[in-house]
């Protein structure tokens, strides 16, 4: 290799020889950078999904290959976001894939120390168990007027800010079924 190839491969020398003096053509490139593509290419698929860090809802797009998601964008098709997130919900990929995710139940016994793994069907069921315990012997038929009310107020919810109409709505109607009354959601607060 000689002198003048080796200058000829540095790109301030290329660029001043073909006039690209702002180095936004040609002159600008290599090899590796003509062949680089974006992660997204290589999807089989995009699916369309909503972000959920917060109220606003933004769009995403979730880019698969192999049943594995390898991207997460802004959908542009969103009214809301018109292909924008912000950096909670630019990092939605590292919360999906990231090693640091935890992917199992944890359960802490009552006055327990240690955290053991439960089965996601167990767990479940401790969950019902215990709302059923809790509506049973916090049930009122009457308050203290002798009214009737039908209700518990040993159980409570607090819906997160990402449920959407639809989810608030079936949630709304699982409680007022069990007779809870104080339902209330964080998008109000």
């Amino acid at each position: 290799m000689g002198v003048l190839d080796l200058l000829s491969r540095w790109p301030v020398l290329r660029q001043l020889l073909r006039g690209d003096l702002t180095a936004l053509g040609e002159t600008a490139m290599t090899e590796r950078s003509r062949e680089l593509q974006p992660r997204t290419a290589r999807a089989d698929r995009v699916v369309k999904s909503v972000c959920p860090y917060c109220a606003v809802g933004c769009g995403q797009d979730i880019y698969v290959k192999d049943e594995r998601i390898i991207d997460i964008e802004g959908d542009t098709d969103s009214p809301v976001s018109r292909g924008r997130l912000c950096p909670k919900g630019s990092a939605t990929f590292q919360l999906v894939t990231g090693t640091h995710r935890v992917q199992h139940v944890l359960y802490r016994r009552p006055g327990g120390l240690e955290w053991e793994r439960l089965p996601l069907e167990r767990a479940m069921e401790l969950v019902a168990e215990r709302v059923k315990h809790t509506r049973d012997t916090t049930w009122e038929d009457t308050d203290v007027n002798g009214l009737s009310v039908q209700r518990t107020l040993g159980i409570a919810h607090l819906g997160g800010a990402t449920l959407d109409n639809e989810e608030n709505y079936l949630i709304k109607k699982l409680f007022t079924s069990l007779g809870i009354v104080q339902v209330e959601n964080q998008a109000r607060i």
